[in-house]
């Protein structure tokens, strides 16, 4: 028989009860509302190395690209219209090129010891020696130059030429351009496959992805791009035959087989994905977008599987690898008022 006391206690004890099944459902449905749409949670294989800070204005960045001979990284700084040289090595600036109007894209050359830039404000192609980093010449960049590749068995860089709708070819042997090859469209990024010696550009208007052959200057193929919308970035993986195609339209990541000439994979990534780099040992792919999220892929031959992703820092849209110490470098172009190269490991 219950005391009076006991009865008293027993609409506490239910009362607790309910309130301890209560949060008990809650807690099960929280985990299993998913993210909200546009977040992202951070996945990202990588660990945090420094941030090197960068001279000039909280402006815009735009591509990078790395002289492993010299251990020098060369990041385009479009808002204040210079190329910047970084020695990774020492964590330190080590030349500021000015003069560079509204430079996007930058392409070292290691084997000539020079670096090309694409002043798209002057529509000019300009060579800089990377012994002096002193301008020696600048050339005719059709419209709004933009992404740079190099074919090296005929001495001849290929330029995007983004509204102009052209390839730009120019002989670095001279500093001559040598021809104007019309795309028929918006241009993208342009790249070179060491297998077929053959240059590759995205005409990211029509979806389409031009084969160049460079020993005559004309298209000899147009791949129409399944699931591509607006195909802006390339980086051509020569050694397991792929093309990894970055889509602003439709925020993907497209893996071209370039043996059968198709799309063979299609992946969600993060909004306005732009640059990429490779880290052949590993077979990491890494994909840098406008809106900081940077997704990292796993490439084994024909095998190519995300394995992390997640925000690297405000507009990280671009990234460059070295390949020797496998560090990932992305130019920010504000992080407390300051750009910085943040600087990043596998983790």
């Amino acid at each position: 028989m219950k005391t009076l006391q006991q009865w008293r206690l027993r609409p506490a004890v239910l009362l607790y009860l309910v309130l301890l099944g209560l949060c008990t459902a809650l807690g099960v449905l929280v985990h299993m509302v998913p993210p909200a749409v546009g977040q992202v949670v951070n996945t990202l294989p990588l660990a945090h190395v420094a941030d090197i800070p960068l001279p000039g204005r909280a402006t815009r960045l735009d591509y990078a690209s790395y002289d492993p001979n010299r251990h020098l990284l060369f990041i385009a700084h479009l808002g204040d219209g210079e190329v910047i040289a970084v020695d990774v090595n020492s964590s330190r600036v080590v030349a500021r090129v000015a003069d560079v109007s509204s430079v996007h894209g930058v392409l070292a050359i290691p084997e000539i010891s020079r670096v090309y830039a694409s002043a798209t404000g002057t529509d000019e192609i300009v060579a800089i020696d990377e012994t002096t980093f002193k301008v020696v010449a600048r050339m005719p960049g059709g419209h709004y130059p933009d992404g740079m590749a190099y074919a090296p068995e005929v001495h001849k860089l290929y330029v995007s030429d983004e509204t102009g709708s052209t390839e730009t070819v120019v002989d670095v042997r001279t500093n001559q351009r040598v021809a104007t090859i019309p795309l028929g469209g918006e241009v993208g990024n342009t790249q070179y496959d060491a297998q077929s010696h053959h240059i590759f550009v995205n005409v990211q208007s029509r979806n389409e992805l031009v084969e160049i052959d460079p020993t005559v200057d004309r298209i000899v193929a147009r791949f129409a791009l399944q699931g591509a919308d607006d195909n802006h970035g390339l980086l051509i993986d020569s050694r397991d035959s792929l093309a990894f195609v970055a889509c602003q339209g439709n925020d993907k990541l497209l893996v071209f087989d370039m043996a059968a000439r198709r799309v063979v994979q299609s992946f969600d990534i993060g909004k306005d994905p732009d640059v990429l780099a490779f880290d052949p040992a590993p077979g990491r792919l890494y994909v840098a977008g406008e809106a900081g999220v940077v997704s990292v892929f796993s490439v084994k031959g024909p095998r190519v599987a995300s394995v992390g992703e997640g925000r690297l820092g405000p507009n990280a849209h671009v990234v460059a690898v070295d390949p020797a110490t496998h560090r990932s470098y992305f130019p920010l172009k504000n992080v407390d008022g300051h750009p910085v190269l943040r600087v990043m490991a596998p983790g």
